[in-house]
């Protein structure tokens, strides 16, 4: 019995230094600061200068990790990319990352799952270690929202900030690593929260391309209704398949999509607040990217054997968590 299971080795982040206040979406549209801490918990996120695009956000993270891992890009067999902004609809950001980086011997390809992009791309990553086809696996999240946001459209562009972050996958036979995952999708949601033209659906013609559908577009309620209901249930859901207790959580690695989200989460799990990664005030909603740049943020208070639960809700619709045994105490 194959006994390898795909364990996180090295964590590292990447966010612009570019930062876009509340105060400064003040002087853009009709909003204000008590009203964006109040219903979401941002106060600022990071926006990419002119030019720099997702593959440079997944470069960073990928020198990142590899520096901290003690490895060469050229040890890498695959990197694997949860995002919705590529620099381009073809080739993927993944091949672009491997070229910036010198992976000359790894191979990969782009996950498309909204919010749920890192989750999906992390439960992929998984299988090729399990199956013994790769030893090291770097698997990313990121987006570039400020790319396909409306900022004359008050509902959407006080959310949404732009950072990647990533995780290196190894084998490992000691129980540490990705132990179950649950994953789920629905169709049904799809004009809930979408970018409507760009695709083969509505390809762009000079006629729609400075229309609205070239932004991306949210039902905030409907959206909203879904993602507390599904994101809450699909992470008591995991505990129990795996009889976990609210006690045996070390830590919820929430999507930070809006903090009353992540606190329903949080009581439906039955923990307290100290055990939640939140970092949605300083960066937004990062789409793929939230979920790893928490990680980032929290890797030193990470103890080997730590139970984590990883939740997330995206566009599609798409939904999950992902339970880890975390496999290694951070080096100080």
């Amino acid at each position: 019995m194959n006994n390898i299971t795909a364990a996180i080795t090295s964590v590292h982040g990447y966010v612009p230094e570019k930062k876009l206040t509340n105060a400064d979406l003040e002087k853009m549209v009709d909003t204000n600061d008590e009203w964006i801490v109040s219903r979401t918990g941002i106060k600022e996120r990071r926006i990419v200068s002119k030019g720099q695009a997702l593959s440079d956000l997944g470069a960073e993270v990928v020198k990142g990790i590899c520096k901290k891992r003690g490895i060469s890009p050229k040890e890498i067999d695959m990197i694997i990319v949860g995002t919705i902004t590529a620099d381009y609809r073809f080739p993927s950001a993944s091949n672009i990352i491997c070229d910036k980086v010198g992976a000359t011997n790894a191979w990969g390809f782009d996950v498309n799952a909204a919010c749920s992009g890192f989750l999906f791309t992390l439960e992929t990553g998984k299988q090729f270690i399990e199956n013994e086809s790769a030893q090291k696996v770097i698997v990313i999240g990121g987006d570039i929202m400020s790319s396909i946001v409306n900022y004359k459209d008050r509902t959407t562009c006080i959310l949404f900030g732009d950072g990647a972050g990533g995780v290196l996958l190894e084998p490992d036979t000691e129980g540490y690593g990705i132990k179950d995952s649950i994953l789920k999708v629905d169709g049904s949601g799809r004009n809930s929260l979408v970018q409507k033209i760009g695709g083969s659906k509505e390809p762009v013609t000079k006629e729609n391309a400075e229309s609205e559908g070239m932004y991306m577009f949210q039902d905030g309620q409907t959206v909203f209704k879904h993602a507390v209901r599904n994101m809450a249930d699909v992470s008591a859901e995991i505990m129990k398949k795996n009889n976990l207790s609210s006690e045996d959580v070390a830590y919820l690695v929430p999507h930070q999509a809006n903090l009353r989200i992540i606190d329903a989460t949080t009581r439906r799990m039955g923990l307290d607040k100290d055990k939640v990664m939140i970092n949605i005030q300083k960066y937004g909603n990062t789409t793929s990217g939230t979920i790893p740049l928490c990680l980032w943020e929290w890797e030193d208070k990470l103890k080997k054997g730590d139970n984590i639960v990883l939740a997330a809700f995206g566009g599609g619709f798409t939904w999950g968590a992902i339970y880890i045994k975390w496999a290694y105490d951070t080096k100080k």
